[in-house]
């Protein structure tokens, strides 16, 4: 096996371990699991050429997610968003271990820290592709539920700011994704009442 795949692999084995399961075509797999394997493929459809440590960002962005639960923070913006800092300084972690583990130079593990956590968002051109798919995975797989358990004007503007982070290229595959009628419709609306 390369280096590359052994990350993958060691991705894998952790992410095989999370408790919450998910049904997907008849079968329960690990969320965060199947997260990964989602990331992955969308990154594939996104850009077929990504290099490795794109694809390392990708598959390891959720990497170990359950073990710092949402319930931990208060449940407000404030908590809400230091969920996701901590959050994502873990990934950046994990990642840094791993990489290191098998042979990569600190410049690449930290070209993937740096995307997961997003430092770079604005600038870097990977960072703004791992965001692009963070978006579609959701999209094509989250959003639907996401919207039977909020507020329509909570998901109108959850849908304006996900499509705010989004590159031309990812609004145009955004719009080629295969999902339900109800949430192509809350997407045309949001993008109405954003104009």
């Amino acid at each position: 096996m390369t280096r590359f795949l052994k990350v993958i692999a060691a991705i894998d084995d952790i992410n095989r371990q999370d408790p919450r399961l998910e049904l997907h075509n008849g079968e329960h797999f690990p969320k965060e699991y199947l997260y990964s394997l989602r990331m992955s493929q969308m990154l594939q459809l996104y850009d077929k050429d990504a290099d490795e440590l794109l694809k390392i960002a990708a598959h390891g962005q959720h990497i170990k997610r359950w073990i710092i639960p949402r319930s931990d923070y208060s449940m407000d913006r404030k908590g809400y968003l230091s969920w996701r800092t901590q959050l994502k300084l873990m990934h950046g972690s994990l990642l840094r271990d791993i990489m290191q583990t098998h042979d990569y130079q600190e410049k690449d593990t930290e070209s993937v820290v740096n995307m997961v956590i997003k430092k770079k968002l604005k600038s870097d051109e990977p960072t703004k592709k791992l965001e692009d798919v963070v978006c579609l995975v959701f999209l094509q797989y989250y959003f639907k539920d996401f919207a039977t358990q909020h507020p329509t004007q909570k998901v109108l503007d959850i849908l304006r700011k996900t499509w705010n982070k989004m590159s031309v290229k990812g609004r145009a595959l955004a719009m080629e994704l295969d999902i339900s009628d109800d949430s192509k419709k809350l997407i045309s609306k949001a993008l109405t009442d954003s104009d």
